[in-house]
């Protein structure tokens, strides 16, 4: 695959300084929800049903696989307004790739996501485990903006639905980014604890916004 000449110009003593994500999205109220791990076939819409009837807008960071296997569920995700991360192709650990395995990575996994929607704008990445390495310079050659998060619910061992809305509401910030996940696993715990928080955080005068927003 032929890289663009950006991301295939790195490598040591090349190319720009180190770029960090971003893990917060302001500094006043506002929360941004973001979703790792997805598409699934069964959590993914019925989040997409909480976050329409309370008017929401999340940014949901895609695997290549499960998009190139659920691309129905990508295009309502788009439908709806929301944003697309790039989360690499199968969740590898990429902290120790060279800057080109990188770049093919992503590539391959924006283009599996733009088949299942022509055209798609996907302006966000984030490196699976927070296994950043290079994956930050190399995303943002590409034209996408790393973004980590200010704080993990740790929803990944579902410890209870009244659990997870604690953590969610009593651990935001002014300009939190949260990671939250709607794939990878059984993830109705989160839907249900994010369904909860929303309207709790709201009461609060918290917003929720998208980065940019």
């Amino acid at each position: 695959m032929r890289l663009p000449r950006a991301a295939a110009g790195f490598g040591p003593g090349a190319g720009p300084p180190p770029v960090r994500p971003t893990e917060m999205i302001g500094t006043d109220r506002a929360v941004c929800l973001t979703f790792d791990d997805g598409p699934h076939p069964e959590h993914t819409p019925r989040l997409l049903d909480v976050l329409a009837a309370q008017h929401v807008r999340a940014v949901f960071f895609l695997q290549g696989n499960h998009v190139i296997a659920h691309p129905e569920v990508v295009r309502r995700i788009a439908a709806a307004g929301h944003a697309l991360g790039n989360h690499g192709m199968r969740h590898d650990d990429m902290g120790a790739w060279t800057a080109g395995q990188i770049a093919s990575d992503l590539l391959e996994t924006n283009a599996v996501i733009r088949h299942a929607v022509p055209h798609a704008r996907v302006p966000y990445f984030r490196a699976p485990y927070g296994a950043w390495g290079q994956t930050p310079t190399v995303a943002t050659a590409l034209g996408m903006r790393p973004l980590g998060w200010r704080l993990a619910v740790t929803d990944w061992e579902p410890p209870g639905t009244d659990e997870l809305l604690r953590r969610i509401t009593e651990g935001v910030a002014p300009g939190a980014v949260v990671l939250l996940h709607d794939g990878g696993g059984d993830r109705s715990q989160t839907v249900d604890a994010v369904d909860r928080a929303i309207p709790v955080l709201r009461a609060q005068n918290w917003r929720f916004a998208l980065p940019g927003d």
